[in-house]
């Protein structure tokens, strides 16, 4: 996880024509599509517009000149997360339809509905959809823009005073996992190797995680005092000098925002027409 971290860094450190996109753009326009798709109904018209979507998503991809391979393994990093979700919608009820058909019978009272299973189909297809356009983001663009880009736009000075803080020292406590990481594997540990006994292997992944809560409160401290020497307080922000929007990413961000606005509006009439 921490090395997948640093590769998604490295890659928005590439250069391509949607990484030289002004972080505003990129951050409104996936704003506006996860918002769009969220608020598509729960009906088959989702098959339509997320295949429109996945194309606009996958146009602005091969854009960025980075191997697709990365964007399933980043999807895929994250399917314990929803996956477990979407899951168990295949034995529930939900408000989405009147009457239900039981497609499998399983012991304690447990039913698969098929009007549950293409809810579960729906709401997969949403969920890859956003996620995928949140990966489209953080790959394409640095921690810092993006941070920057949010202040820009009208993120709170706190909230981007305590994310600023957390950005610039999250790969400093990823690289510190990365040496304990080393020293334990110099010293031919493993933790799931299972001829070592439980408990001490336990004990040792027990030291590591106390290790690195330790450094990170002392490193905790030293930051807080080096900002107070000097001169951090309260009433401290942070300085953005002004940037404005070149043509061509105005046109970019207008017209991206019809096509997602205009587009799933299409669909809804088209299908409310033939009904």
């Amino acid at each position: 996880m921490i090395e997948e971290l640093f590769q998604i860094e490295r890659d928005a450190y590439r250069d391509s024509s949607v990484h030289r996109v002004d972080a505003r753009v990129k951050i409104i326009l996936c704003f506006a599509a996860i918002v769009a798709l969220v608020a598509v109904p729960y009906s088959t018209m989702i098959y339509t517009v997320g295949a429109i979507f996945f194309i606009f998503f996958l146009a602005f991809w091969l854009a960025t000149r980075l191997p697709f391979v990365a964007y399933l393994k980043r999807l895929a990093a994250i399917v314990p997360v929803w996956g477990i979700i979407i899951f168990f919608q295949i034995f529930l009820k939900n408000r989405y339809y009147s009457e239900y058909h039981s497609l499998v019978s399983l012991p304690f009272g447990i039913h698969i509905y098929t009007e549950s299973i293409e809810f579960a189909f729906i709401l997969c297809i949403k969920f890859m959809l956003t996620i995928s356009f949140i990966i489209l983001l953080s790959s394409t663009t640095k921690m810092q823009d993006l941070l920057d880009g949010a202040s820009r736009i009208g993120l709170p000075e706190e909230f981007a005073l305590a994310l600023g803080m957390m950005i610039r020292y999250l790969f400093v406590f990823g690289y510190m996992f990365r040496k304990i990481q080393e020293s334990l594997k110099t010293r031919c540990f493993n933790p799931f190797d299972s001829r070592l006994p439980y408990r001490y292997r336990l004990r040792q992944l027990g030291y590591t995680i106390g290790t690195m809560f330790i450094r990170s409160y002392e490193q905790g401290e030293r930051v807080y005092i080096s900002m107070l020497c000097r001169g951090h307080g309260t009433r401290s922000h942070l300085f953005l000098s002004k940037k404005p929007l070149r043509r061509g990413e105005w046109s970019l961000l207008i017209a991206g925002l019809v096509f997602i606005i205009v587009m799933p509006s299409c669909v809804w009439l088209m299908q409310f027409s033939l009904f």
